[in-house]
């Protein structure tokens, strides 16, 4: 009588690397094994024993790895029952939450300024407008749709028009599937765009953003990377000279 062969768990030692110290080597080897499954927040991971022995190394070498790991905020650890390690969020996050509060600290103590970062946007957001209109996929122009009639709908609500204006740059910046991207246009969304919206909110003029947004998705929907470009250009403009307007009056 057969049985079926035993199905073994995915190795979870992968992309050896040569750095300094096991305990560093362990740390790069659980990030990775995070991606490449797929695991994001409050994901578990296993038992401090458990991991020890999968990647053949002694519990004090493991600790120092989860250590480091934990200093980036991309692992917790839980006691008790149905305790162990769990994913607190995935590196890219980490990476992203970084460069958020750094930029907010820059914000806050004056080192940079609002029309700097809309500077920042102009050069990140135009070419990504460019490459969301190359062959857009589906799943794109839906969710732009889905922001640009809420927008329709309630044009001077100003939390509609923040939110939906947010899915619209969110989705651009994410068009490409390339994660990096993502994660380094993710600052924007945390910080930048709460922060540059609370600042032009009273002489901003709603319809002119909906109009701009109207024409941005109009590009990318004929599939006109040039004319997304100029689409998207074109609506920051309108940003940094309200924002001017703005500072101007103070």
């Amino acid at each position: 009588m057969s049985t079926a062969p035993k199905r073994s768990r995915p190795a979870r030692r992968t992309r050896p690397r040569t750095i300094r110290g096991a305990s560093e080597q362990v740390a790069v080897q659980i990030q990775h094994y995070i991606q490449e499954e797929g695991l994001g927040p409050d994901d578990f991971l296993g038992r401090e024993e458990d991991l020890a022995a999968e990647f053949g190394v002694s519990r004090p070498t493991l600790r120092e790895a989860l250590k480091l790991l934990a200093s980036g905020n991309l692992i917790r650890a839980s006691k008790g029952p149905g305790g162990g390690i769990f994913v607190a969020r995935t590196a890219d996050q980490g990476m992203s939450r970084s460069l958020s509060n750094a930029i907010a600290m820059m914000l806050e103590t004056g080192t940079a300024t609002l029309e700097e970062l809309l500077d920042v946007r102009l050069l990140l957001e135009t070419p990504l407008a460019a490459r969301a209109a190359y062959q857009p996929e589906q799943a794109t122009l839906t969710r732009l749709r889905e922001a640009v009639a809420d927008e329709a709908a309630a044009p001077e609500d100003p939390e509609t028009m923040s939110t939906a204006d947010t899915e619209i740059h969110r989705t651009i910046a994410g068009a490409g599937g390339n994660r990096m991207v993502q994660a380094l246009t993710d600052w924007i969304f945390e910080v930048v765009q709460p922060t540059l919206i609370e600042a032009i909110e009273p002489a901003v003029v709603h319809s002119a953003i909906l109009d701009q947004h109207e024409a941005l998705l109009a590009a990318i929907e004929k599939g006109d990377p040039a004319r997304a470009e100029r689409a998207m250009k074109d609506h920051l403009l309108y940003l940094r000279d309200v924002l001017r307007m703005v500072q101007a009056e103070k």
